[in-house]
């Protein structure tokens, strides 16, 4: 599910710096500062020019703010809850255990407005030394509305330029937090679907071919949760921006997702009897775990092939007289219409999916709205702080926001002109995520059904056993997104099978092969299951 980013304040380190710089005045004497040897000047060959000519570079509609030049181990990443999530093993886009050191850098800051309403930051950081030839855009998470600087730093450290932006707005203001940027601001609402990122991108490459006097070689989109929507907004909308795209969980359609992500919400609302305690849903969850895990999984403590469970709550239901170690008949009702997500009551369909089996101990049905979904509805869609979500109609309101936001934010299952363009599309999502895999399977399905033939080499799904949302979870949730998508774009390579970590307290303690879907990671029988050499990739019908 997407979850609300919080502040990140821009940070502002004491280094060799331009500020204040747009395209049309440059101010290069400020003082004593600049007075200062830069520290790439030795550098031989390493680019075409000086870090503070960058500030000299005419961009369209862009202002820099910040052209400075970062040491060795000079940077420091502001810390926040944003910052504690990125900084995770599962999140470091290398499969890292910790951060690897950051080498100096120029970093370039600009603010971008395309529109009158538009007020972009973003961030370009240039490796003095080693630079690989590639560019690498990091995504977003949750609303947005700050720079992804763990993610930045990750691949400057493996001697990528990288690119990040806010997308728009400031989630460290009262107006920037979660979606209320959107209400009364539609080129803004423009900005964060697909404006900034673009636009980023386009700066981004030109400021590569400035510094180091020629192009990037491929260019890379690593993002997971808005993230990799964005990746997927990318690809269709601007086919020839990236050569590879990795895109994790992505919540596409967004407004049946974050419809799915009020459902249980909702239902439990109207209907107080189907609220459910936390302890009811692990009860359900040991039950699932015991008729359907593995012994492996059992060990470890995730299902792992969950699509493969047949268990239901029906199965736990309280026998007569019976009190304990069962489900009540509400408890079971709630359950089961958690699993099967919101119907559209004119078509009967199935709007968006509920979570996976295995996942029930990330169940919630206590009458309350999920505030990033909610927000989405009351600020995107029907632009009315006051809308009350109790009063959600699941046919003509779901439709209405999809007419708003659908042609901003809704990905179709036509990437092919990405594909013909040589792009590469790795989507990877845990089964313990609240989107359940399923669905996102059936989007890669139609994916290669409309690319035909060109898409066969294009396009990968990688389904994580015990992985949450982007990370966590008691699976291996620490692999190399960076390596997987190179390897795949620059030696054709395509991800078959990654090996992929768990990591605590900064140490591996097991490995684990993640298959290309449909195949499955299945266990020898015989070898150490917290080893991937006890595990081969084979077809889920295998016995």
């Amino acid at each position: 599910m997407i979850h609300r980013e919080p502040a990140m304040p821009p940070s502002e380190p004491p280094f060799t710096s331009v500020r204040g710089l747009s395209h049309q005045v440059v101010r290069l004497a400020v003082g004593t500062a600049l007075a200062m040897p830069l520290a790439f000047a030795s550098v031989s060959g390493a680019h075409a020019t000086d870090c503070r000519d960058l500030a000299r570079q005419a961009l369209p509609d862009a202002t820099f703010t910040t052209v400075e030049t970062v040491p060795a181990g000079g940077w420091q990443t502001p810390q926040d809850q944003l910052s504690r999530i990125m900084s995770t093993p599962g999140m470091n886009l290398a499969g890292h255990p910790t951060q690897a050191p950051i080498p100096a850098f120029c970093r370039v800051a600009l603010t971008l407005r395309p529109s009158r309403d538009s007020q972009i930051r973003t961030e370009v950081w240039l490796p003095l030394k080693g630079w690989n030839g590639r560019l690498l855009g990091v995504g977003n998470f949750g609303w947005a509305g700050s720079l992804m600087y763990y993610g930045m730093a990750t691949g400057v450290a493996e001697g990528y330029a990288v690119a990040s932006t806010d997308t728009g707005h400031d989630s460290s203001t009262p107006d920037g937090q979660g979606g209320r940027f959107t209400l009364g601001h539609p080129e803004k609402l423009i900005d964060y679907a697909y404006r900034a990122d673009h636009l980023m991108t386009v700066r981004a490459k030109a400021l590569v071919r400035a510094f180091y006097g020629r192009a990037a070689s491929h260019a890379y989109w690593i993002g997971c949760s808005l993230g990799g929507l964005e990746g997927l907004i990318e690809a269709r909308r601007y086919p020839e921006d990236y050569d590879g795209i990795v895109a994790g969980a992505p919540p596409n359609p967004i407004v049946d997702f974050n419809a799915e992500q009020l459902w249980a919400g909702w239902m439990s609302y109207h209907n107080p009897a189907l609220r459910v305690s936390r302890d009811r849903f692990r009860l359900l969850n040991t039950a699932v775990m015991e008729a359907c895990a593995s012994p492996v999984g059992k060990k470890q403590g995730f299902l792992d092939e969950p699509d493969r469970c047949t268990f239901t709550p029906q199965q736990l239901l309280c026998k007569a007289g019976q009190t304990t170690g069962c489900l009540n008949a509400n408890e079971v009702q709630a359950a089961q219409e958690i699993y099967q997500g919101p119907l559209d009551p004119q078509t009967h369909q199935v709007i968006f999916p509920g979570p996976a089996k295995g996942s029930e101990d990330g169940f919630s049905a206590d009458g309350k709205a999920f505030p990033v979904a909610l927000d989405l509805f009351k600020y995107a869609a029907f632009q009315n702080p006051d809308w009350d979500w109790t009063t959600l109609k699941w046919d003509t309101d779901v439709q209405a926001a999809t007419r708003k936001l659908g042609p901003l934010l809704h990905v179709d299952d036509n990437l092919t002109p990405f594909f013909r363009h040589g792009g590469r599309l790795l989507m990877y999502i845990g089964w313990n995520d609240g989107h359940n895999p399923e669905q996102l399977a059936g989007y890669y399905q139609s994916l290669l059904r409309n690319a035909g033939p060109v898409g066969a080499d294009a396009v990968r799904l990688i389904t994580i056993p015990g992985m949450g949302h982007c990370h966590g979870g008691a699976g291996c949730d620490t692999f190399s997104k960076l390596g997987a998508i190179d390897n795949w774009v620059s030696r054709r390579q395509p991800p078959e099978q990654i090996i992929a970590a768990r990591v605590e307290n900064g140490q591996v303690v097991r490995t684990r092969p993640i298959c290309a879907w449909p195949k499955v990671a299945r266990y020898d029988g015989h070898g150490d299951m917290d080893a991937a050499s006890s595990f081969a990739c084979v077809a889920p019908d295998t016995h």
